[in-house]
């Protein structure tokens, strides 16, 4: 990893919702989005950077390796950022080997293939959605098999996992599956920091303002409100076997440069 002494000018995200920018404006103005955000302070260091986003929805890490590798090393990026496996570990059926697998897989290749490549830990899903607290040994031995990976080629990692801030609920959208802008931003800065873009520092790892936290008959309100309009919801897809990604394709799946390609 040649860190800030490159200049990156081709720029490839694979990945799921949160690569996508889902939490992050919407489909009907557009979505932004971590990588997005991270295109734009790349350009910003070395202006002329092409971006292509090729990041779908619902989309397992078995399924991002198989849809979106290929058509990644076809665009021949200096820089790409793989981030995947939440919505494995939100499956009942996971193998944490399996899915560190498909991500050591796109390391390799892409690595092998002349890029760089970055990625993130994840945070414990159970600090911000209580009733997913069951889930957090699988957070942790993902994030776990995910730096042991990136060690072995040489692959930057954002531990954005470690950050008490990365769990404060205002960096979440409504969901709480997905970063809401304010976390975005954060991811993208974590990453910028990572691969040592000049500008950055760790400003993205200092905790939000204090908030007033509801407790109570309000806490158990706002916990229902979530499950009706978000987690019902979710558990439909799930037993009729659909995801939200079906029928989607990448948002920006040419190389281009910022301000060019739809975005949505």
């Amino acid at each position: 990893m040649s860190g800030a002494s490159n200049v990156y000018r081709r720029y490839v995200a694979l990945g799921d919702s949160q690569s996508e920018g889902l939490g992050d404006g919407d489909d009907v103005v557009g979505l932004r989005g971590f990588a997005d955000r991270l295109a734009e302070r790349l350009d910003a260091a070395a202006p002329g950077v092409t971006y292509a986003n090729l990041a779908v929805r619902g989309r397992l890490a078995g399924q991002v390796r198989a849809e979106q590798l290929g058509p990644a090393l076809a665009l021949r990026p200096d820089l790409a950022t793989v981030v995947a496996g939440v919505n494995d570990i939100l499956r009942p059926r996971f193998d944490a080997a399996e899915v560190a697998g498909h991500l050591e897989e796109m390391f390799a290749a892409l690595r092998s293939a002349g890029a760089d490549v970055a990625t993130v830990t994840f945070p414990d899903i159970g600090r911000i959605t209580p009733l997913a607290r069951p889930l957090a040994p699988r957070v942790y031995e993902l994030n776990d098999r995910i730096r042991a990976a990136a060690g072995r080629h040489g692959v930057v990692v954002a531990e954005t996992a470690l950050q008490e801030a990365t769990t404060d609920p205002r960096m979440w959208a409504d969901d709480r599956l997905h970063a809401a802008p304010l976390g975005h931003d954060r991811i993208a800065a974590a990453l910028a920091h990572a691969l040592e873009l000049p500008g950055s520092d760790d400003t993205w790892t200092r905790p939000l303002p204090p908030m007033t936290v509801p407790t109570g008959l309000r806490a158990a309100a706002h916990e229902l409100s979530w499950a009706a309009g978000f987690l019902g919801p979710w558990l439909v897809r799930r037993l009729r076997g659909r995801s939200s990604g079906d029928g989607r394709t990448a948002k920006r799946p040419e190389l281009l440069p910022l301000g060019r390609g739809a975005i949505r």
